[in-house]
């Protein structure tokens, strides 16, 4: 019974954790290039009462053994890096990446990748993202542009009010081996880490590279209908791991009492 309050009592830690993951998805469904999160669980050290295999007094091997687990613990909160649906803005600074990639952008010192292409203009012409953190490589945008265009394999070009090209340069984008092993820092910024390996570069639409989109965001990709249905299933979880608390706490009450 003290067995069973324990192993309940992780049940309840690792649905509380869910919720709150799921509660994040949930909050950042409007966020550009948000990527949501899963909890990954794995079941915890077993109690062998029994090996399978055992030798029995009759001389047969047990077919099985008796083992009994001892709860749950959550390993791992993975970013799924799917991707999200598109949104038409019409805006030049708004750039979507269909397929893989990240845009790099620099703040203080560090750099950072984002999926997030709601850049805007800082002061002295550079494209940066709300934060202010500067795309890269930097792109100056000169005095008397009236156009930005973008083309899909990322070169973007300033224009005067003639047409005529004032600056233009190439846009990169840069991927990981392992993309879920990014460090997830707060503003739509990744940070390169160990776990998702050595960064690579390239041109949009080559070498398996997604494509640039002008005038279009991709949103979060969050499903709230998924989202809510497990949030049900985890409230359940939650629920049924609380009664199985309750309930062992009742046999011990009952044993408690053999004697009075």
């Amino acid at each position: 019974m003290i067995r069973a309050l324990w192993s309940a009592a992780t049940g309840m830690q690792g649905q509380q954790l869910q919720l709150d993951v799921i509660a994040n998805n949930l909050s950042n469904v409007n966020t550009p290039g948000f990527k949501k999160s899963r909890v990954d669980f794995e079941d915890l050290f077993y109690q062998n009462l029994k090996l399978p295999g055992a030798l029995t007094a009759e001389g047969t091997l047990t077919p099985v053994g008796m083992q009994v687990g001892l709860g749950v613990r959550p390993v791992a909160v993975a970013k799924l890096f799917t991707q999200g649906e598109y949104q038409l803005t019409n805006q030049e600074l708004d750039l979507a990446i269909e397929g893989r990639g990240f845009f790099k952008v620099t703040l203080g010192g560090e750099e950072y990748y984002t999926r997030a292409g709601n850049f805007k203009l800082d002061r002295d012409g550079y494209i940066v993202t709300a934060d202010g953190a500067r795309l890269y490589p930097e792109f100056t945008v000169p005095t008397g542009t009236v156009k930005i265009e973008v083309t899909q394999d990322g070169i973007i070009t300033a224009l005067d009010p003639n047409g005529n090209v004032l600056a233009q340069s190439q846009i990169l984008l840069y991927d990981f081996p392992n993309p879920a092993g990014l460090y997830a820092v707060g503003r739509n910024l990744f940070k390169a880490s160990d776990a998702a390996g050595d960064e690579i570069e390239g041109v949009p639409g080559q070498n398996g590279f997604g494509t640039i989109a002008q005038g279009y965001l991709e949103m979060s990709n969050v499903d709230v209908v998924e989202e809510m249905v497990k949030m049900i299933i985890t409230q359940r979880a939650y629920e049924a791991n609380s009664k199985a608390v309750l309930t062992a706490d009742n046999l011990l009450e009952m044993a408690n009492n053999l004697k009075r």
